[in-house]
């Protein structure tokens, strides 16, 4: 695995913005970076990152297929217990899935460690999709790398599949919060796909969705919604006044109930618990305590917290390194430290694409800090043996 500096496409910026990406920078930060890119040999790829996101994937099925039957486990991941039926049922009736990804430590040896689950609302997708892919097909073609370089990325391949096998005959609607660009790029993205293979698809706002009084979920111009596919977290919903309405609505959910079990780092401890020794799993448990000190060795999560919001670790040799946010009321969990590799000033995060329940493909993306914000830079990568 090796960081490796290179020319921009000189016209990256005007490919980006024909093809909507419009987020490539970010509060005039680049939040795309192609000024490098990282490289990997193919067994570092299967052996590394493809073989044991497959693995751990089918930890997590095992898991929830566990904490579904159990009230105490679902408790102990902070989900509601109005809504322990509807989560169950969503798994029991085998509620279809889309995506997740799974972030990893990984510094191109030895086993990757898993730091968290992203399984409900990941973002992200769109670039590890398609931009990184159109970034490799462009520079072969120009010359600027090797013919036979390649990329562990069949994302949007395998997303084509997904959507297919829905085989849904109802219009099928993508919801993001109103002001967010980057959520409405990931669910334009999904929704391109799902035209592709022949679904009507809708754009709503999750601001604008309605209720009817017989509890059905309508757009603005009370058409009843269908299918809908909402990228906005299960643990928001649980706490919001639709919430209640969902589990006898006749609209069916991506990603399905079931999701909230593995998008909590309360699934840490439990995946930890029942695979204890993993070569790719940290050591996780509750905090009982997280008004003191973190230990040195080990990191603080609250459950819910999103985009390195509220985390805070020690290193082995003392340092400490906290994020401010507004996650302070969630339980929290310790788990291991498996610090990021540090290329140059940067610190170094592989995620972990998983489309339905197959591995299939990566992002890479880098932070100034141990603790990877929403001010990290994507960076695209290449298979080069």
């Amino acid at each position: 695995m090796k960081k490796i500096l290179c020319a921009e496409r000189h016209d990256w910026k005007q490919t980006a913005e024909s093809l909507g990406f419009l987020f490539h920078t970010i509060d005039d930060e680049p939040y795309w970076d192609e000024s490098a890119y990282y490289q990997f040999t193919l067994k570092q790829i299967e052996n590394d990152l493809e073989d044991p996101t497959t693995e751990i994937h089918e930890m997590c099925m095992d898991l929830v297929a566990r904490v579904v039957q159990s009230e105490e486990l679902l408790e102990r991941l902070s989900i509601p217990a109005p809504f322990f039926d509807m989560v169950r049922t969503s798994w029991l009736e085998g509620h279809p899935h889309l995506y997740g990804r799974m972030d990893f430590s990984y510094n191109g040896s030895g086993p990757a460690k898993l730091l968290e689950l992203n399984y409900d609302t990941p973002t992200s997708l769109y670039e590890a999709a398609a931009f990184q892919w159109g970034w490799l097909e462009q520079c072969i073609e120009r010359g600027l790398l090797p013919k036979h370089a390649d990329q562990f990325n069949s994302i949007d391949t395998k997303l084509h599949q997904a959507f297919a096998q829905l085989q849904l005959k109802q219009p099928f609607y993508f919801a993001s919060m109103k002001d967010s660009v980057e959520d409405k790029g990931t669910t334009d993205y999904l929704r391109l796909i799902a035209e592709k293979v022949g679904i009507e698809s809708r754009h709503i706002d999750i601001e604008d969705i309605g209720l009817t009084s017989d509890g059905r979920f309508v757009d603005l111009e009370d058409r009843w919604i269908p299918h809908l596919f909402k990228l906005h977290a299960w643990e928001f919903i649980f706490h919001e006044p639709f919430g209640a309405a969902i589990a006898q609505s006749d609209t069916q959910f991506f990603e399905p109930a079931w999701k909230s079990i593995i998008s909590n780092k309360g699934i840490l401890p439990l995946l930890w618990e029942f695979n204890k020794g993993h070569p790719n799993l940290l050591a996780a448990h509750l905090d009982t305590d997280p008004g003191k000190a973190v230990p040195k060795g080990w990191v603080r999560k609250p459950f819910f917290s999103r985009e390195g919001a509220n985390i805070e670790l020690q290193t082995a040799d003392g340092l400490i390194v906290k994020e401010d946010g507004p996650y302070t009321d969630a339980p929290f969990i310790l788990q291991e430290f498996a610090p990021l590799p540090k290329f140059g000033d940067s610190f170094t995060l592989v995620g972990s694409w998983v489309i339905g329940d197959q591995a299939a493909g990566i992002g890479v993306r880098e932070d100034n800090s141990l603790i990877t914000k929403d001010s990290s830079r994507f960076l695209p990568h290449l298979i080069l043996d």
